[in-house]
């Protein structure tokens, strides 16, 4: 695994990659607060088959803390780092912020990717959830705390239009569930799902952290789903 970055939406984004070049390319966005360094089982799961990014998204790990965060800064990031890194017909891999983020992108533009894989967190959509927003800790976190008030703050009152652009995804989508101690209603994923035209759920009694507290069966569901 090696560690890169680049310049991408006016910022400094830093990234890990693994795998093998010429293969199916995988790209990882991790959720709210984390890094990269979250996919390290998915990576190397996955090395012999594909090629994969997981990049740092604004404001974490080792990527620039410019002070501005909301989820479409971070999908116009996604986008121009994929161009940076000539990155096409893609997989792209969202797990909780990370997976709004990533229907977002997909919203954005359905012909660069080749698939889309969302972990536990579609887009919200008003009124379906509330997440308290923590006060910020007497010690400085290691990422950017403005990052995690201005990202929930979106997650608890939405763009309508995050939701009603579901429609909009075209490729092939993948949501796993964490089941029922998941904090996501079950009916958001459903919900989501079913308005997604190319959609298939499945579900993986973990939790909100699927890819980490199962992490051979998110592989497994994984290996399923990916092109090879």
């Amino acid at each position: 695994m090696t560690r890169g970055e680049k310049i991408a939406n006016r910022i400094r984004l830093s990234y890990l990659e693994e795998g093998t070049p010429g293969k199916p390319a995988v790209l990882l966005l991790h959720g709210l607060p984390s890094d990269a360094t979250t996919w390290a089982h998915t990576m190397a799961g996955l090395a012999e088959t594909h090629h994969l990014t997981a990049l740092d998204q604004r404001g974490q790990g080792h990527s620039d803390r410019p002070g501005s965060y909301s989820f479409e800064l971070m999908r116009d990031d996604v986008l121009a780092f994929a161009d940076e890194l000539g990155l096409r017909e893609v997989t792209l891999v969202g797990h909780s912020a990370g997976g709004t983020v990533a229907c977002l992108v997909a919203q954005e533009r359905p012909s660069w990717l080749a698939r889309l894989v969302v972990e536990d967190s579609p887009p919200t959509r008003p009124g379906s959830v509330t997440i308290p927003i923590p006060p910020r800790p007497e010690q400085e976190p290691d990422f950017d705390w403005p990052v995690l008030p201005s990202l929930l703050a979106q997650v608890n009152n939405p763009d309508p239009a995050w939701w009603d652009r579901l429609t909009e995804i075209t490729v092939p989508t993948l949501m796993i569930s964490g089941g029922a101690t998941s904090p996501l209603p079950a009916e958001l994923m459903a919900g989501a799902v079913a308005r997604i035209p190319d959609a298939r759920l499945v579900t993986i009694e973990a939790g909100h952290q699927v890819h980490r507290e199962r992490p051979d069966e998110f592989l497994a569901a994984l290996r399923a789903f990916l092109p090879r």
